[in-house]
């Protein structure tokens, strides 16, 4: 590994850790660093714990973060980036814990190179897309690979009705990221339907470019990458230097690579399930 490698996975261990720090608290358990959530929304997960420079991670410290997991009622989950924390992912393993990896990846200075599409825009607080803008992951992630699959605009509508008569305040949440310029938000909008959607986190001079996901569908249309590709332009037009994300699997990888991202190393996850 190089030093420029190491120095940008040094950047994105300081992101990592300031990200969940604006809605969660962190528990302190040694080299494990627990995040909690403090408000509605999805349960954060343990990671290395920021600067450590103590004996490693063992099952004894994984099994007392575990133990504080299942207290408080949430995901037995870790995430961690095995170049910078080599060893853990045997240790989580020898207490049960099933893991996976997937591509990190980072922009290029050169990249974008995704020409512009007229469906893709960025969204405000306000947009009418944006409950779309939140819905169209779930589908995508349920119905994994980069083939045309079968749910379309009406599996869309019944998630976001059902989300809204659920109440889970998704929407609102985003509003007020956005707002706080913590959140930006992408969609390609085709007669008013949210066909892709993903967003960039913002953290100082680093973002994440997370949840990028396309109505089953709408697949084979090249709205991923151009979503990816606004995204990554709003950022850089922002100053913000690092960007990168976490593909769901080398398939994947290969779509963002065409907008400009290559390899820098493995994301892990660890979970009970």
């Amino acid at each position: 590994m190089t030093s420029a490698t190491t120095d940008i996975l040094t950047r994105l261990e300081r992101y990592y850790d300031a990200v969940p720090r604006s809605i969660a608290r962190a528990e302190d358990f040694g080299p494990l660093t627990l995040f909690v959530r403090t408000g509605a929304g999805h349960p954060y997960y343990a990671r290395p714990t920021l600067g450590w420079t103590g004996a490693p991670a063992t099952a004894a410290d994984v099994e007392r973060v575990r133990a504080r997991q299942r207290e408080l009622g949430v995901p037995e989950a870790f995430e961690w980036v095995p170049e910078t924390t080599p060893g853990l992912r045997r240790t989580l393993e020898e207490t049960g814990l099933a893991t996976r990896e997937r591509p990190l990846m980072l922009l290029e200075d050169d990249g974008l190179a995704s020409p512009p599409n007229s469906l893709v825009r960025l969204l405000t607080a306000d947009d009418p897309a944006l409950p779309g803008a939140l819905a169209v992951p779930y589908l995508a992630f349920a119905d994994l690979g980069t083939a045309v699959g079968q749910a379309g605009p009406a599996e869309l509508a019944a998630v976001i009705e059902a989300r809204k008569a659920e109440g889970d305040g998704s929407v609102e949440r985003v509003a007020d990221r956005i707002r706080a310029g913590r959140s930006v938000v992408a969609a390609a909008v085709e007669d008013g339907v949210v066909l892709c959607a993903g967003q960039h986190l913002p953290v100082g001079t680093a973002t994440e470019i997370v949840g990028v996901g396309t109505l089953p569908s709408a697949r084979r249309r090249g709205l991923a990458v151009a979503v990816t590709a606004e995204l990554a332009a709003d950022a850089r037009a922002h100053g913000i230097a690092t960007v990168f994300l976490t593909a769901t699997d080398d398939a994947v990888a290969r779509v963002y690579a065409r907008a400009g991202f290559r390899r820098i190393g493995t994301a892990m996850e660890a979970s009970a399930e």
